[in-house]
């Protein structure tokens, strides 16, 4: 037999075992009927708390499966896996992105060259009929099924399990082209249009295949898109600012703004000027009348912009209800959580987009995005990003404290320039956190995302051990229902998770 007949052979042996334990699989209870679901109080049922992690299929390919669930339990305390089923990205799959030290764990060999990802599980035709996105099985890992393999070892040990998938996308995936976004310009985005049918359609077929084909427990939808109006401003930390840019201004989207009564061409001027007050604002070409007085001046001509602004964040919500509608059609136990993106925790201007009271009636469960130690960075970007444009005009430490002010920071947190270096403390997670728990009123539960060695710049500060538990802890003290340490398994060091799982231990008991 040639290698390569070998090799085909292999692949069929595989493939026919992976839906051999599909078929046991779909036999078995939901792994949410297990007794830490319904811990027993007084004679009363509650539930239990989550404490989860984010991990992606190298992880179980480099490590096995078995013996990194064991370290989870024993060391971790984890009983909930957060597994990356379907992402095209780097932050949720894959080993540790090029360029940042490797964890003291799994391979010590970047997948830089041979990082595809797509599908990590079987996908189902059927499911699929009316979109056309079609092909996106992951193909580095052969015939792998991650939660064929995961699951049953999965169930021994009593452990939650939710399939993760996120809106990141390369472009060659077939079928893709026709459903990017457009710029303010009528150039090709990299991103999908939130309106474009197929789009929608892929989202519910693809949960529809995952809720129908594996006993999880649920889904974790990721979707961290910024709407025309923050994009434009830069408003955020991981963006160069480039107002010409802002999405999407597509067929799609001239259609659904008609629909909602909102003049096309008025969104599509007012959005060039507001280009054109940034690209000068960047250029130190101050208005008569100051950066910030012309930007409301703007904003008072052309309330389009932002009433556009508004229609972007229909879209994505309107996902976010069909994938929730979708999943609790197949099994009203299953559960929904959606992740909140960072920007929600530092931007003031975002923040006012996202009720978290509006957000609990979409959802069982809400990842609340409270990365602490790469927030320094991340929040010193922010600041100098719009401490460029509409507050140019203000001092870039006084606008810090401001703003501090403004999201209930405390007042010792480091100077601007002091801040990448030292991180934000671990109060500022238990802030978020209790924002966040008053803000759901009850309707959902808060699974605060925790920061576990999250890779920063050369010169930002690097995660320790201490300072993971601090943090974890300061989640729980917040009243949390559990947490989620973050981005994944894959970036981690041993010491950090052993010092999370200390702190679940305590956070367990409160």
């Amino acid at each position: 037999m040639t290698k390569k007949n070998e090799q085909i052979g292999n692949s069929r042996r595989d493939f026919l075992k992976n839906s051999a334990m599909l078929a046991s699989l779909l036999a078995m209870k939901p792994i949410s009927s297990y007794s830490y679901f319904n811990e027993q109080e007084n004679g009363k049922v509650r539930q239990g708390k989550m404490h989860g992690i984010q991990i992606g299929a190298v992880s179980f390919v480099d490590e096995g499966v078995e013996n990194v669930l064991d370290f989870l339990q024993k060391e971790v305390n984890i009983n909930t896996l957060f597994i990356t089923v379907f992402t095209y990205g780097r932050g949720l799959a894959g080993r540790q992105i090029p360029g940042h030290p490797m964890p003291d764990h799994g391979s010590q060999v970047s997948d830089e060259s041979t990082y595809h990802g797509g599908n990590y599980a079987m996908s189902h035709p059927k499911f699929y009929a009316r979109t056309v996105l079609k092909e996106t099985r992951a193909p580095e890992h052969g015939d792998f099924d991650v939660l064929v393999a995961v699951l049953p070892e999965a169930k021994k040990r009593g452990m939650k399990v939710f399939a993760s998938v996120e809106d990141q996308w390369r472009q060659d995936v077939p079928g893709l082209s026709n459903l990017r976004e457009y710029d303010l310009y009528g150039r090709r985005a990299n991103t999908l249009c939130l309106f474009n049918p197929d789009v929608k359609e892929f989202w519910t077929a693809l949960v529809a295949d995952l809720c129908s084909s594996y006993p999880i427990d649920g889904i974790l939808f990721f979707n961290e898109r910024n709407g025309p109006f923050l994009s434009a401003l830069g408003a955020s930390h991981f963006q160069s600012i480039d107002s010409s840019r802002a999405t999407c201004f597509c067929e799609h989207h001239r259609k659904a703004a008609e629909a909602y009564g909102l003049d096309f061409k008025r969104v599509t001027e007012g959005y060039r000027k507001l280009d054109i007050f940034v690209q000068k604002a960047l250029k130190d070409i101050r208005p008569s009348d100051g950066y910030y007085v012309e930007f409301q001046r703007l904003l008072l001509d052309y309330p389009e912009i932002t009433a556009y602004d508004e229609l972007f964040d229909l879209a994505k919500h309107q996902i976010l209800k069909d994938v929730y509608a979708t999943v609790k059609s197949i099994d009203k136990n299953m559960k929904v959580g959606f992740h909140i993106e960072h920007v929600n925790s530092f931007n003031p201007l975002f923040r006012s987009t996202r009720s978290y009271e509006d957000l609990a009636t979409m959802a069982d469960f809400l990842k609340v995005v409270s990365y602490n130690n790469c927030a320094g960075e991340r929040y010193a970007n922010f600041i100098r990003n719009i401490g460029s444009t509409v507050f140019r005009d203000v001092p870039l430490e006084l606008l810090m404290r401001v703003n501090n002010r403004l999201l209930n920071y405390s007042e010792n947190e480091a100077s601007l320039d002091q801040l990448p270096m030292s991180g934000l403390s671990a109060d500022t997670v238990f802030r978020e956190t209790r924002r966040a728990v008053e803000g759901v009123k009850g309707k959902c539960l808060v699974l605060p995302g925790i920061d576990v060695n999250i890779p920063t710049g050369k010169n930002s500060r690097k995660a320790t051990e201490q300072d993971t538990y601090e943090a974890t802890l300061a989640a729980y003290k917040a009243g949390a229902n559990g947490v989620i340490l973050s981005r994944k398994y894959s970036e981690m060091f041993l010491a950090n998770l052993k010092g999370a799982g200390r702190a679940i231990r305590e956070g367990d008991k409160l």
